[in-house]
């Protein structure tokens, strides 16, 4: 056994890393946190400054034990966890459990940490060592804290006040926030009708397109002309007035450059990789991960990209160096600005200075190392070179040119542009997200226009539009605002998206957020009775005391009191002076139709639902949004009876969702799915005489089985493929997704380990085309 054990979080990066140190060192994984607070209440004592009651987490107990017994063998440790304070408190939490075990007496401890796991990187950071930060980790402790005694002291009022189950967080809730305001402000919009008027334009043989912006002198503002009348009129006056010509009155030509932007951090990562690749945040960060692991690329293994949490834009002057090297020798020295662009961080509250998540080598090109990536490692990798490399390289040149064009009192503007130096264009250019339908004036070109020159007048234009409401948000544009509120950090975007749709407090359909029921009560909760724990603001300005006591500028105790106190009294207020019904219930202006008592929105188990106040007395009810006087008779099925006493099929609402069921109930108890089940076309590899259907469970999640139940009782959670096992020869795999290992082909056997990685099929959503 070696004198030097080194400790990282995950296996990828002990085996990239023991390649690099060589015989003379020892490198184990401590597979993430070791420890965590006890999962019950008294974990941390408000009472005794904030003590905190610690325990091995059990799934990791046989790495801790693997730890200890190498180390009993070892002179030297280093602890070589992530940079952020996320790693910090890894590496102390494992150097007090081995301190409590007495076994660090007589052996040298080092913190040794690396931006990027290469050799040279790994090499420097042995031969600068440092102790831990206690100030980082009193960050960690007190984000850790906080989060806890939000989390347990508000989800057992959430589960008094609206339903057991539910929990909310001192991050997610102001999340939930932002998602739920956006809901409201769409549901309150009222469209506004406007119109905009183009005139079809030809000089010289080349048609374009002017945009009127003076009608009879007067500037025209977007509702100046609102209705089809006024637009009928303009275009009778235009018409009136050009005669067939309008005349060029004047024309400006400027040239006008285009920066390329900085490269990326965590949350610009996050949003264009959703933009370009259709990347949730989650599979963005686990795939970044595996490229900052080390990837093995013919024969050696290698770190792909520097650390992927990050606040920083900055790139050390190596890289840069590197960088402008490539640049020179694949697109020339004229897409080489003299000296390299200097990019300040935008982030409210930018955590320790790291550098930005570049490739490791600019020289190692994305399509050099295509074949030994995955089809995700490849388009991530791909997308952060050419970031990286863009953003060093010259900016864009283009030229502008504007038209006046007159008739009478009235004026179009013609607007075109020309690309004269495409500079970083030529290798980069960022996404925007909810892209209006504008003229693309950009590539549009004009011809060539004198001042006072007449040009044909083919057609005037008239177009009707209507204003929009703000757009639901997307994961790129939700943590785009979660980063200018100041929001959570780099290494909680995507757990924070991830919390709000397992609670099921948000869906996400068709790449936007949507509140559920669930979570707009429990927002209007929190906003009506807990606001300033909900406030953009709040959570920002507690994420700047944190990283003051990162940065060892503050205590992290006087702190917690001064959060506590105040907070703990509130939940006692209103533990006793808010009701069930208050939260759960909103009155209508209407009147039961059945009793004549007041009607109200309430929550049930399915959602929101319009029921009378007078529950129990009556039992009046009806979906949100059918009408009061709405038929209450159920929907009978057409051209079907029932199979087994051939009375009418209905449409039934039970607790599971609706259901066809047979009018004949409870004689006759026959029910069957509303969605016919769909057959995956596999064959059942039990019975070998079904096929497999992917079915719903009562509980809305899906399943597959064999369409011969309940003569076959086969059933599996994952989709089936008509692959069998390479291992076992059972006749069909499985596709199986976790956060841990991603997408694999899996066996369905339990005795058998069969697992490789799987590529999914892209559909025409999956990647969005900029």
């Amino acid at each position: 056994m070696s004198k030097n054990l080194v400790i990282v979080e995950s296996p990828a990066k002990a085996k990239t890393i023991n390649k690099y140190l060589g015989k003379d060192f020892y490198v184990l994984a401590s597979y993430g946190h070791v420890r965590d607070l006890v999962p019950k209440e008294g974990a941390v004592d408000p009472d005794n400054d904030f003590a905190m009651k610690y325990q091995v987490i059990e799934k990791n107990q046989k790495h801790v034990d693997a730890i200890t017994k190498a180390l009993k063998k070892s002179d030297t440790l280093y602890l070589a966890t992530d940079p952020d304070r996320e790693g910090e408190a890894i590496a102390w939490h494992l150097y007090e459990l081995l301190k409590e075990q007495k076994l660090l007496e007589g052996k040298e401890i080092h913190r040794v940490v690396f931006h990027e796991i290469t050799k040279r990187a790994i090499k420097a950071a042995m031969d600068d060592p440092r102790d831990l930060s206690i100030d980082m980790v009193n960050a960690q402790q007190a984000r850790r804290a906080l989060d806890y005694l939000v989390g347990f002291n508000l989800s057992p009022l959430l589960w008094k006040k609206i339903r057991r189950g539910l929990s909310a967080g001192r991050v997610q809730s102001p999340a939930l926030r932002l998602i739920v305001e956006r809901e409201l402000a769409i549901e309150a919009f009222n469209a506004k009708e406007y119109w905009t008027v183009e005139a079809d334009v030809s000089s010289k043989g080349q048609n374009f397109i002017g945009r009127l912006t003076h009608l009879e002198d007067k500037k025209l503002s977007q509702f100046d002309i609102n209705n089809t009348e006024l637009a009928q009129a303009a275009e009778d006056t235009l018409l009136k007035a050009a005669a067939g010509k309008l005349t060029v009155s004047k024309v400006t030509k400027k040239k006008r450059k285009r920066n390329p932007t900085a490269p990326f951090i965590t949350s610009t990562l996050q949003q264009e990789a959703a933009r370009k690749l259709g990347f949730t945040t989650q599979r963005t960060m686990r795939t970044a991960q595996q490229l900052y692991e080390g990837i093995d690329i013919g024969g050696s293994t290698a770190g792909l990209i520097t650390y992927m949490r990050t606040d920083s834009v900055h790139l050390a002057q190596e890289a840069q160096d590197e960088i402008r090297a490539v640049i020179k020798e694949r697109y020339g020295s004229d897409n080489l600005p003299a000296e390299s662009p200097i990019y300040k961080t935008k982030s409210k509250n930018a955590q320790e200075a790291h550098e930005a998540i570049r490739p490791t080598s600019a020289e190692r090109v994305p399509e050099s190392i295509k074949e030994f990536l995955s089809k995700e490692q490849f388009k991530l990798y791909d997308l952060i070179w050419k970031r990286t490399v863009a953003s060093q390289m010259v900016h864009a040149t283009i030229d502008t040119v504007a038209a006046d064009l007159v008739a009478e009192n009235n004026t179009f503007r013609a607007n075109g542009s020309t690309i004269v130096h495409p500079g970083f264009m030529a290798v980069y250019q960022e996404s925007m997200d909810d892209k209006k339908d504008k003229s693309d004036s950009d590539q549009r070109i004009l011809p060539e226009l004198l001042q006072g020159e007449q040009v044909d007048l083919l057609k005037i234009r008239p177009e009707q539009h209507f204003t929009e409401p703000p757009p639901r948000f997307t994961e790129a544009s939700l943590v785009k605002s979660l980063e200018e509120f100041g929001i959570g950090r780099p290494s909680t975007y995507a757990s924070i998206i991830s919390t709000l749709q397992h609670r099921d407090y948000v869906k996400l359909e068709k790449k936007r957020f949507f509140p559920t029921d669930v979570g707009r009560v429990v927002n209007k909760f929190l906003t009506n009775h807990f606001t300033q724990y909900v406030d953009y603001d709040f959570t920002a300005n507690l994420e700047d005391e944190l990283d003051a006591i990162s940065r060892g500028e503050k205590e992290w105790t006087p702190m917690m009191k001064k959060f506590w106190k105040p907070f703990k009294k509130l939940v006692v207020d209103k533990e006793k002076s808010v009701t069930r019904a208050e939260v759960t219930q909103e009155a209508m202006d209407e009147n039961c139709p059945k009793c004549g008592k007041q009607l109200s929105v309430r929550l049930g188990r399915r959602g929101s639902f319009i029921g009378c106040s007078g529950y129990p007395e009556c039992d009046y009810t009806r979906n949100v949004g059918d009408d009061a006087d709405a038929s209450t008779e159920p929907e009978i099925v057409e051209g079907r009876k029932c199979p087994e006493c051939s009375s009418d099929l209905i449409i039934r609402q039970g607790r599971y969702g609706k259901f066809i069921g047979c009018s004949s109930y409870p004689d006759c108890k026959h029910i069957e799915p509303l969605e016919k089940p769909k057959d995956t076309g596999v064959k059942c590899p039990e019975c070998n005489k079904g096929n497999i259907l992917q079915r719903k469970s009562r509980n809305g999640k899906i399943f597959f089985s064999c369409e011969r139940y309940p003569d076959c009782s086969y059933a599996i959670w994952n989709e089936p493929k008509a692959e069998p096992c390479p291992e076992c020869s059972w006749p069909i795999t499985m596709i199986k997704t976790t956060k841990k290992r991603g997408t694999e082909r899996v066996c369905p056997q339990k005795e058998c380990k069969f697992a490789e990685p799987y590529e999914l099929e892209e559909s025409g959503e999956e990647a969005e085309n900029d």
